[in-house]
């Protein structure tokens, strides 16, 4: 997503919804946060599936020191020990081994997600165990740009529409899912503007990542 692209969905959605124009007057307009695609990127998300920001890149900047350049090759030569040291639980390096596997024997080939829709991408990645809904579609938010991905279960998006709409309690998966198909089709936009509203109420400088 360029910054073109974030500009025009901000313009939209906070004439549709007073409560994201609030946002923006309030905090500024959000960054893209945007990362390259590929497998680095994949990993970096997989690392932050249910632990904080701060610890999933701390483990990812270890790897990548172990494995320079960091593609799935070289992580598939890395031991178990080698990945301990770095911060991976043994559920993580499992996950992570088959997702290196699949892109190094071609059953998952990034660089041809970007010809598929959002459906499409969402099946290719979730053929690989340990990536779900939720690493698929940070996927395609941060690293494809894709403008309507929406990160149902991300724990910030949900503690940024109890704050803004003043729920009583955090809105599940399921039900985020239903108060965004209003947001249609910036929904990945809308996701910034909540992770906004989220970062800059708490002053912090990383958000949890799902629930």
């Amino acid at each position: 997503m360029s910054e073109a692209d974030l500009g025009r969905g901000i313009a939209e959605l906070t004439r549709r919804e007073a409560r994201f124009a609030a946002v923006v007057r309030r905090h500024g307009r959000p960054p893209t946060w945007a990362r390259p695609p590929g497998f680095a990127s994949l990993v970096h998300i997989m690392l932050e599936q249910q632990v904080s920001l701060a610890s999933a890149r701390a483990t990812f900047e270890r790897l990548k020191v172990l494995a320079e350049p960091l593609t799935a090759k070289n992580f598939l030569a890395l031991d178990d020990v080698q990945l301990r040291a770095a911060g991976f639980s043994g559920q993580k390096a499992r996950y992570v081994r088959a997702l290196a596997g699949a892109v190094e024997s071609g059953e998952l080939v990034l660089a041809a997600l970007p010809e598929l829709d959002d459906d499409g991408v969402d099946a290719a990645l979730r053929t690989v165990v340990g990536v779900g809904p939720w690493t698929a579609a940070i996927y395609r938010l941060s690293a494809m740009g894709r403008p309507d991905a929406w990160p149902a279960g991300d724990l910030a998006v949900a503690a940024g529409i109890a704050e803004l709409w003043q729920l009583p309690r955090l809105p599940t998966p399921a039900e985020t899912v239903l108060r965004a198909e209003a947001w249609r089709p910036w929904r990945a936009v809308a996701a910034r503007l909540l992770w906004q509203q989220y970062l800059a109420t708490r002053a912090k400088g990383a958000r949890p990542a799902k629930l």
